[in-house]
């Protein structure tokens, strides 16, 4: 693929000590590449290329070579130039191609079989600026690599990424159809799961090879590896696979049950079926008794037959929602238009990219009720940050802003760094100035458990904290949560009446479904914040709301489905003497 072949030029070029801006050119190159819907090697032949973002004119020659010889005159160089097995040593956490080149020269280590017996024989340590807490993570990485060895083989993008390109494909393929066919899009995209790896759509039409072979005429699609009167297989031009498969009319409920899966659910699906006698499948539901294929429009009726309530797709993970169909005891899971205002946003203050006002009305257009404010403090550390003269100054513009503004509510607010030892970058005299604080981590992701933990109580026990952004510091498939106790951590904010947020932003998510969900069953309340750098990022809230319901979260267990005078009754510091807020329903 194009992408991997810029990602490898990039690579090799950084292990021959090439400046950091030749590197990161061929990495945006090949991320233009994953996210270009048409074949970047057809407008490379154009001399077209370079129309998208990040292929400039020396990318376009080396994309045009690789599509008319299948290969990069420099990357073949450079393959000869280094040993095979040391880019896959790159590509281990914690070291990269600095460290690759050095273990190389030092130590002659070019394959990750050799890099382990080196590892296990303690030697790295013998290597100047390099120890033994490198050699436990080495070792560590390794044997991640041996547990899961194809992961990474294959790109993983994020929901909103998988969603645009489901949905592009969807609206083709219905175009193409006709009258007659329904076309859904189902697996892990429709369960909105963080990552997808690949696109799954379901289709009944009485054209089923028709349909199949139309994959070929869509412009996203690269190739139809195969198409029949079952469904096809294909890939699109950004490497994601997708997955059509067809049955006939009057089995759209079944079909499209059975692919939204998980895999996990059905197979605990299928399993109480079998002993009311029932089996089920893509193709319907058959009766031991009666010997009858049933066969549904609606999933509604394939849960109804097996005696269940309807289970949203976000729910079916096999984590409890098949006994809580059974007993009606499924929550009223939260949905977008319960949230009543955002408490995580930016402006130009820090590193925002619009102006109070403009992210004011953005959140009114919305229909919001109120938006917090809340620039990055003084020690963050990346773009603009607020010293505390400029916070005054911010307060000032937020309430002379609020004051001219009719509709939404804003608040004055921050984003205070957590400093290592659990310290605020503002002093509480001004923090107590302030509507809302969220105070997050930013700095010494790499600390211990313990002491991660007790930096972050002592945040949460602070008395002007209002609630934790994004606590486990974790990015989708870019960068690890930070060690840290989350049960302790749930239970100093369930106990301080400190709220926990899931940060929307599609690249964090965090909370995480999972986390999120023991934080509500600790007592902890729950923020949705957008964490908006701009205007159109205020749609960042999707995504967080994504995640609640699949944590099974109701509006009760999010604050930020109150009015801000009823939000407000949950804070601590509305509370005497600083003590716990009430977490119960608010009345309507």
């Amino acid at each position: 693929m194009t992408a991997d072949a810029l990602e490898e030029l990039g690579d090799l070029y950084e292990l021959d000590g090439a400046i950091v801006h030749r590197v990161l050119a061929y990495r945006a190159g090949a991320k233009a590449v994953r996210e270009a819907s048409v074949s970047v090697a057809a407008l490379a032949r154009e001399g077209r290329a370079s129309e998208l973002p990040g292929i400039g004119k020396t990318l376009q020659e080396k994309i045009l070579a690789l599509a008319q010889t299948g290969a990069i005159p420099a990357a073949e160089r450079l393959r000869a130039k280094f040993p095979p097995g040391l880019i896959a040593i790159t590509r281990l956490p914690g070291l990269g191609s600095k460290r690759a080149r050095l273990l190389h020269s030092e130590l002659g280590i070019d394959s990750l079989q050799a890099l382990r017996e080196a590892a296990l024989a303690q030697r790295l340590r013998t290597v100047r600026g390099l120890g033994p807490k490198l050699e436990e993570s080495v070792l560590a990485a390794l044997d991640e690599l041996d547990a899961n060895p194809t992961a990474g083989t294959s790109p993983r993008i994020l929901l909103p990424r998988a969603l645009e390109i489901g949905e592009t494909l969807l609206a083709g393929l219905r175009s193409l159809a006709g009258d007659g066919a329904h076309i859904e899009l189902a697996g892990s995209v429709r369960r909105q799961m963080d990552s997808i790896k690949d696109i799954d759509l379901i289709a009944t039409t009485t054209r089923p090879t028709t349909l199949a072979k139309s994959l070929t005429k869509l412009d996203e699609i690269e190739r139809v590896s195969s198409a029949g009167r079952a469904g096809a297989q294909a890939r699109t031009h950004s490497g994601i696979a997708v997955d059509l498969r067809i049955a006939r009319p009057g089995q759209l409920g079944n079909l499209l049950q059975h692919f939204t899966g998980s895999g996990a659910h059905n197979a605990a699906l299928r399993e109480a079926a079998v002993r009311r006698g029932l089996h089920v499948s893509e193709y319907g539901i058959r009766d031991d008794a009666t010997g009858a294929d049933d066969m549904y429009e609606t999933e509604r009726e394939v849960y109804e037959r097996l005696g269940l309530a309807y289970i949203e797709p976000e729910l079916r993970e096999n984590c409890g929602e098949l006994e809580a169909a059974r007993t009606s005891e499924l929550p009223a899971l939260l949905e977008l238009g319960d949230i009543r205002g955002d408490l995580h946003s930016h402006t130009v203050a820090s590193d925002g990219h619009n102006t109070i006002e403009e992210m004011a009305l953005a959140a009114r257009e919305r229909g919001y009720e109120y938006l917090a404010i809340t620039d990055h403090s003084a020690s963050h550390g990346f773009g603009n940050d607020v010293s505390p003269e400029q916070l005054r100054r911010q307060i000032e513009l937020v309430r002379e802003t609020n004051a001219r503004l009719h509709g939404v509510e804003l608040l004055a607010g921050s984003e205070v760094n957590i400093l290592p030892d659990g310290s605020l970058d503002y002093e509480n005299e001004l923090l107590g100035e302030l509507d809302w604080v969220i105070a997050s981590v930013h700095t010494s992701f790499g600390m211990g458990e313990q002491a991660m933990t007790e930096r972050m109580i002592a945040a949460i026990e602070h008395p002007l904290v209002d609630a934790i952004g994004h606590p486990t510091g974790r990015l989708i498939e870019r960068r690890e949560p930070y060690a840290i106790d989350l049960g302790a951590v749930f239970a100093a904010a369930a106990r301080t009446g400190t709220m926990l947020e899931i940060n929307a932003n599609p690249n964090r998510r965090d909370l995480s479904d999972i986390h999120a969900r023991a934080a509500a069953r600790a007592g902890v309340a729950l923020v949705i914040d957008s964490d908006a750098h701009r205007t159109a990022t205020l749609a960042n809230m999707r995504w967080g709301v994504a995640t609640a319901r699949r944590a099974w979260l109701t509006a009760a267990d999010v604050a930020n489905t109150r009015t801000w005078r009823e939000l407000q009754q949950l804070r601590k510091r509305a509370a005497p003497d600083g003590a716990k807020g009430s977490r119960g329903r608010v009345s309507d």
